[in-house]
Formats: structure tokens, C-alpha cells, sequence
């Protein structure tokens, strides 16, 4: 009787264990790429081919629930709904106490995307045509045209340059203040009478403020488009439009600096928004930026700055979870034969 009780609870270990490896397992994710989404029907991604390796490595059998929002995929592996969840999901100490996680699967961290436009340096084209440039040559040409005429008044009956009638003496006039301002007067045509040396020593002095003022004017305008117009790093993020997503730990990290932001249900809106030009910079996952600015929006995103606030993604699972274990010895092989690395290159290129 002990041998035939052994032998059929072998046996019903046996079935439970083989039940147990046919069991297809619920892998919930989102779309991000690089690391997850749907290309021509297939699910396909750093996080999607990482976890292809893994089923066969530990013969598993999955589908995959894809869902809308970040939040969402987390929900389900709190619920246990999902045997786990893959994407571009960081390992922080608040998730540690409502999930399991695996050992990193990939170093990440922060970065800023602004418009192509907003990065390139101010020019001297750029100041030149600018409004607040126009309006100061406007009133040096009215001062000189001003004081030629003033001058044209005082000296056309003491001086043949300028013994002109009204609608012949303006220009001959204004030439005349000019090369005054230039180089210092005319000494053939030096003025006259009282009033016109008056008025010719007072152009004369003033002219060395007023080539002074528009130098400055020139490289004020320039300086007040580099300072508004640029963003290289988190400090000059105060006083911007600046988007993330919400709940993610780039809004954390808003949050604590205390820089002012828009936060955005998924990665669609964040990306419809500044493509809209309603952000002035957005703050997201490094690899995810990079890749959007590289890929769709090549022509009007650039990453500026060095990644910082450096984590680590990794799978997430139901707090105790038995898979847990098994995927990190999983991992650990698949870094040591290199299929890791085949993935990671596959991606993102050769690691520095």
C-alpha cells in the first residue's frame, strides 16, 4: 500500500509539474519604443526580444496583454492579473514594495528633448534681423536725417554744400551727417555760422555714442536669444513649458527640484504635445528620447545635455512570485553566451 500511495503522488507531482510548464503565461506591456511595440503585426523591441529569449530558454508559453497606459501594466501585476510585466519599467524603492523585481535588465536614466530649432546657436543674421535691431537703426537714420537737415537750415546760405532747395537737400544733407558721424566731419565743408558749428561739434561727439549703442544693440539681442532660447540643463528648465508623463520618475524628479510641469497620461499625448509646440523641452527616459528624436522626429527633436538621475529597468512581478528566480538565473545565462549582448547591439549599437 506505501508503494502504490509513492507512486501515485509521483505521479500527481509529475502532472502538476508538467501542467505547470504548459501553462501559458499573461506578460503585460506597453508600447515604448524602442523597447516594445507593434511593427507590421509583430511585437517587437529590446524588451520584446529579450523576452523571446527568455521563453526559450526557460520553455515557456506567453501572450502578451498589451494596454494603454504605464500605470495600467503596473496595475495588472499588482493584481495579479499579469504573471509579469516587460517594457522600459525602472526599479525604484516605491515599486519594491508594491511588486517583485528581476535583476536590471537595462541601465538607463533621464534626459531632456527640446525643439531642433531651439538648440542651434543664435547668428548674426539672426540679431540682424530682429525687431528690437530695426527699431535702433530706424532712429540713428531719423537722428542723422535730423540733424543733416537742422545743419542744411542753418547753413544753406553760408556754405555752397549745401545752398540747395528743400526737395534736392535732403539726401546730399543726410550724407553729410553721416560721414560726419563716420569719420569725423568734412574739413572743405566745416560750418559756417555759429549755429552750424554748434551743431556740428554736438553730432560729432555724439556720434561716438551712437556707433557704441549699436554694437551694443547687436550683441545685447544676440545674448537675449541665446539665455531664452536655449535649454542644456536641468537649470534651465525653471520658467519653461516643460511636459513628462505622470507618475513616472522623471515627474518625481520634477517634483522634487520643483520646476513647474505638464504631466501627460502616455507617451502619444507627451509626443502630440510637443509636436505641437506647446512644450519648450520634455524630460523622459534617455533611450526612449533618443530613439524618437533619431527616428520620427528627426527633423524637429534633439537630446541636449548628459543623461542624469541614472536607474535601472527590470521585469516586474507579483510580490512573491516563484518566476522571479527563475528569470534571474535565466538572464545571467543568456548575459554569459551572449545573447544579451546580440540584443542590446541589435537596438542600440555596441556599449561603450
Amino acid at each position: 500500500m506505501k508503494r502504490l500511495f509513492f507512486a501515485l503522488l509521483s505521479l500527481t507531482f509529475m502532472l502538476l509539474a508538467e501542467q505547470s510548464q504548459a501553462q501559458t503565461l499573461t506578460v503585460t506591456t506597453v508600447t515604448r519604443p524602442p523597447f516594445s511595440y507593434v511593427e507590421d503585426g509583430a511585437q517587437v523591441g529590446f524588451s520584446m526580444d529579450l523576452l523571446a529569449a527568455l521563453a526559450e530558454s526557460l520553455s515557456w508559453d506567453y501572450e502578451i496583454n498589451r494596454v494603454e497606459g504605464f500605470g495600467d501594466m503596473l496595475e495588472t501585476v499588482q493584481n495579479g492579473t499579469a504573471d509579469l510585466a516587460i517594457a522600459n519599467i525602472s526599479i525604484t524603492a516605491t515599486r519594491e514594495t508594491q511588486m517583485d523585481f528581476s535583476q536590471p535588465i537595462f541601465e538607463s536614466g533621464l534626459q531632456i528633448m527640446i525643439p531642433s530649432e531651439a538648440a542651434r546657436s543664435p547668428s548674426l543674421l539672426q540679431a540682424l534681423l530682429s525687431v528690437e535691431l530695426f527699431i535702433a537703426i530706424g532712429l540713428a537714420f531719423a537722428i542723422l536725417l535730423g540733424g543733416g537737415m537742422l545743419m542744411w537750415g542753418f547753413e544753406r546760405r553760408a556754405q555752397p554744400y549745401f545752398d540747395r532747395k528743400l526737395n534736392e537737400a535732403w539726401f546730399p544733407s543726410f550724407w553729410w551727417a553721416l560721414n560726419l558721424v563716420v569719420n569725423g566731419g568734412f574739413e572743405e565743408r566745416m560750418p559756417r555760422t555759429a549755429f552750424g558749428r554748434m551743431l556740428g561739434v554736438v553730432l560729432v561727439v555724439s556720434s561716438l555714442f551712437i556707433v557704441s549703442v549699436f554694437t551694443a544693440r547687436i550683441t545685447s539681442v544676440m545674448t537675449v536669444e541665446a539665455i531664452s532660447g536655449s535649454v542644456n540643463s536641468v537649470n534651465d528648465l525653471y520658467g519653461k513649458q516643460v511636459g513628462t508623463i505622470n507618475g513616472s520618475t522623471a515627474a518625481s524628479f520634477l517634483n522634487r527640484r520643483e520646476i513647474e510641469f505638464t504631466g501627460y497620461e502616455g507617451l502619444t499625448e507627451l509626443i502630440a504635445a510637443f509636436e505641437a509646440k506647446d512644450l519648450d523641452a520634455v524630460i523622459f527616459d534617455a533611450p526612449i528620447l533618443s530613439y524618437y528624436a533619431t527616428h520620427e522626429g528627426r527633423r524637429i527633436a534633439t537630446t541636449t545635455g548628459g543623461v542624469f538621475l541614472r536607474e535601472n529597468y527590470g521585469i516586474a512581478f507579483p510580490t512573491g512570485s516563484p518566476l522571479v528566480e527563475e528569470v534571474n538565473q535565466a538572464l545571467l545565462a543568456l548575459r554569459e553566451d551572449g545573447t544579451y549582448d546580440d540584443i542590446y547591439r541589435k537596438w542600440f549599437g555596441s556599449r561603450n
